[in-house]
């Protein structure tokens, strides 16, 4: 077995061009009707390998449910001896290619685009043309992110499958939506729990496959976990008045950019594990409610931000908003009562405190109230609002449009008309994952990284190193979770479209709990023009690495 694992991947370097030149071509661009090309890819590779042709149910597509592009997962899965299971995951869905201009025709054609870039290579970064002179890395549109690394798992369980004896099962997904929603891992997470019911498996490891970026030249990594991320939301209500009469007013901009100016970057959001750091937050949308000039203050501005996350919670998160938020209203109305006092000594005006006061709610507290001020009747509509907003998702409208939507609705049930603030969760939600805080690994798993750091080394004479977190954001986030109660009730607490046009299966998630890591191939730039994969790392090493991997847990 041991001779037969070994020589198992010999001249895989042939099958991961061909599979991957294949898979590139199916311009499966997220969120959009094409990712189903992916889809007919695979089945047609899948039909033609004599296990999965002679063997019922061993490969097909799992329905995403309510999904308005119709999408699917791809799923494979070879049935050896046992319970042990190994999870290979990645993601068929790809960036678009509005960067590459004049170039796009070239975009998944690797060798053609190779030589339009050595064309403009002027322009390029010096580390891309250097690249492109040293010819060590290969271009084009999801090469690196992520169907190379997409290929060398197709090509791995190829070979598995024609082997006469295999220890363990392996479960083969390709999912669409990474890019966006991680729609399809949400759906995948479902089929493993089939899966795990109809066959008693017992899933030891999920390995992904993003690309790693390395920090030099000559150090890889993997990553035994992946970051979180949530997206709070901030709604700021003000007061309508002229641009002449500033006092009689509140202008919801002056409070939302104190928000921003104390949220933007800040490293108070930035949980630490040993020496790794979340990055700091960023907003992703900022808008106010006018749709023309003019002179009047706006009613109200809306936005969200991006918080990456390696052991925080919802709930510990949302605390840190609000409290940011009431100081925010607080420095809002003292900056206006200071303004106004200089204001009323230079025009003669008589002194006085302006009549504002702070309130910070979240969404379900603004629920709440619509709620008992109209009763029945806005219960009805706001459901009827939640199946239009449905209607609109699934025709193309984002899900933050839909989110402010909502609120704006709720807000013509709410009678008191002093400004406030409202905060809460826009879709969607990674929790945030890590062998690191997983108690009672069994010690093929916790020594893994060692013992493949120990392989490279050895066999190739290349450096890999070990992160907590994959910081990329990858669907490894829904590999596992504690509390699956605790958390679901704190996001249906403030994430007002949760159950509705969005739900993440905690639960089910927590079901099927397993360790995870990320093995990659080294890659540059992704979602650029010079997007590119390392040629050695994806025909050579990460191959055979991630069948060490597997062979180690399986006991091959």
């Amino acid at each position: 077995m041991k001779n037969e694992i070994d020589n198992l991947v010999n001249g895989i370097e042939k099958d991961i061009e061909e599979i991957l030149h294949e898979y590139i071509k199916t311009e499966s661009f997220t969120n959009t009707g094409n990712e189903k090309e992916a889809e007919k890819f695979f089945v047609n590779f899948f039909s033609k390998i004599q296990y999965f042709k002679n063997t019922p149910g061993s490969y097909g597509l799992y329905k995403i449910e309510k999904d308005a592009l119709d999408r699917n997962v791809f799923y494979a899965f070879l049935k050896g001896k046992g319970k042990d299971t190994v999870v290979l995951i990645h993601h068929s869905d790809i960036a678009g290619v509005e960067d590459f201009k004049l170039l796009k025709k070239y975009a998944f054609s690797p060798e053609e685009l190779k030589t339009q870039l050595v064309k403009i290579k002027n322009t390029l970064s010096q580390d891309a043309k250097k690249d492109l002179d040293d010819d060590t890395f290969l271009f084009g549109r999801g090469i690196c992110d992520m169907k190379g690394g997409g290929s060398i798992q197709i090509a791995l369980i190829k070979r598995y499958s024609e082997m006469e004896s295999f220890n363990g099962n392996i479960v083969l997904l390709a999912v669409p939506d990474e890019e966006n929603l991680s729609s399809g891992m949400r759906a995948a997470v479902k089929l493993l729990s089939e899966l795990q019911d109809r066959y008693g498996l017992k899933y030891r490891l999920m390995i992904n496959s993003e690309p790693h970026q390395r920090k030099d030249d000559v150090t890889g990594i993997f990553s035994e976990g992946s970051v979180g991320k949530i997206m709070p939301f901030v709604y700021v209500r003000g007061y309508l008045a002229h641009a002449g009469k500033v006092f009689e007013g509140l202008n919801p901009i002056h409070v939302m950019s104190k928000i921003v100016s104390k949220t933007e970057l800040n490293m108070d959001f930035s949980d630490l594990a040993g020496n790794e750091a979340a990055p700091p937050p960023t907003w992703l949308y900022f808008k106010d409610s006018k749709d023309q000039y003019d002179v009047s203050m706006p009613l109200s501005v809306k936005g969200c931000f991006s918080i990456l996350t390696l052991n925080q919670t919802p709930q510990s998160i949302l605390e840190k908003v609000k409290n940011i938020c009431e100081e925010s209203f607080d420095e809002v109305i003292d900056d206006m009562n200071n303004s106004f006092r200089r204001f009323a000594k230079a025009t003669g005006l008589p002194l006085k405190y302006l009549q504002w006061q702070s309130k910070v709610v979240n969404f379900q507290e603004l629920y709440r109230e619509a709620a008992a001020a109209h009763g029945e009747e806005f219960i009805i509509e706001y459901n009827k609002k939640l199946d239009e907003l449905a209607y609109k998702y699934e025709n193309g409208a984002s899900i933050i449009e839909c989110n402010f939507d909502l609120l704006e609705f709720v807000y013509e049930y709410i009678d008191d008309i002093m400004p406030r603030i409202v905060y809460g969760l826009i879709p969607p939600y990674y929790p945030n994952v890590s062998n690191l805080f997983m108690n009672d690994l069994d010690e093929d798993v916790s020594s893994l990284s060692d013992n493949l750091i120990k392989y490279a080394r050895e066999e190739f004479n290349q450096v890999y190193k070990t992160e907590y977190f994959y910081t990329g954001i990858s669907d490894l986030s829904y590999s596992s979770i504690k509390k699956s109660r605790e958390i679901y009730k704190a996001l249906k607490e403030s994430m007002p479209l949760l159950g509705h046009i969005y739900d993440v299966p905690v639960d089910i998630i927590e079901k099927i709990s397993m360790p995870c890591i990320n093995i990659g191939p080294w890659g540059k730039d992704f979602h650029k023009l010079t997007e590119r994969v390392n040629k050695e790392d994806l025909y050579v090493r990460t191959p055979r690495i991630i069948n060490k991997a597997i062979s180690i847990i399986l006991r091959n």
